[in-house]
């Protein structure tokens, strides 16, 4: 089923060592390799693998802590914001280029992806608690569909039969330890579930999100760069009732936090 579906790759009969970030801390877990080559590869939780565009900026000059998060299109913020970046400030990327974190525990990562409770240590309070933080959330039923259509990229499948592969994922194969089907709020809470971010952009307004992080932290704005995008149409058309039920519970938190409704 999962073969058929998303188009895995031989599956072999050991584990593999895998890391997972949830709420915003890297934990390293064991997986069958079944499950863990179930979704193609360059993905977060292979060791040493990392996911398409991943990305965290602390700027020292202008005093702000950007975290993206996995699925939500931010490319052309993040090239706009290192237009503004100085040598005093650091990022930590694993696409294209090859930046890492001067703190070995998080550069060995090799991702990006990280959680504002997972940098807070080694920051500092000082530097954390008075830096702007923020990020930019999408909704979660659209960036749902998104996910499908990455992790069965090498086949068709998602384009003849979209709702079987949404199924599959979400009821079968539930990918919980992959980033990038883990729920938003994550990368933003501590573990209280207390929100850390200071501003909550919107995808789906992501130029007037930009203009007010701009805004806030004192740098000119510019005009996004529409980048990595797609053809796909409403994500409504996608869902039968049954998928709104399960992915309306799977990401309930962020649904409330940030306002989002199908």
């Amino acid at each position: 089923m999962t073969k058929s579906l998303i188009g895995a790759r031989r599956r072999r009969p050991v584990a593999v060592r895998v890391t997972a970030c949830i709420g915003g801390i890297a934990t390293a877990i064991r997986l069958p390799r079944a499950l863990a080559v179930a979704l193609p590869g360059r993905v977060a939780y292979h060791a040493g693998g990392t996911v398409s565009g991943d990305s965290m900026i602390v700027s020292h000059r202008h005093r702000f802590i950007f975290t993206a998060i996995p699925k939500t299109g931010t490319h052309s913020v993040r090239a706009a914001l290192r237009e503004q970046m100085g040598p005093e400030d650091i990022e930590q990327v694993g696409l294209f280029v090859d930046k890492r974190f001067p703190y070995p525990e998080l550069a060995q990562l090799r991702h990006g992806h990280l959680g504002l409770a997972q940098v807070r240590p080694f920051l500092g309070e000082d530097v954390f608690s008075t830096y702007f933080k923020f990020a930019f959330v999408r909704n979660p039923f659209d960036r749902f569909v998104s996910y499908c259509a990455f992790v069965s990229r090498e086949t068709d499948n998602f384009q003849r039969d979209p709702r079987a592969v949404m199924r599959h994922v979400l009821f079968e194969l539930q990918p919980l330890q992959h980033v990038l089907y883990q729920p938003q709020h994550a990368q933003l809470v501590d573990a209280d579930g207390s929100l850390l971010a200071d501003y909550i952009g919107r995808v789906e307004q992501m130029q007037q999100s930009y203009d007010e992080v701009c805004a806030r932290v004192g740098i000119p704005t510019t005009q996004l760069e529409q980048v990595n995008s797609t053809r796909r149409g409403g994500y409504r058309d996608y869902y039968d009732q049954p998928l709104i039920d399960g992915v309306a519970a799977l990401y309930r938190r962020d649904l409330e936090l940030f306002g989002y409704g199908f």
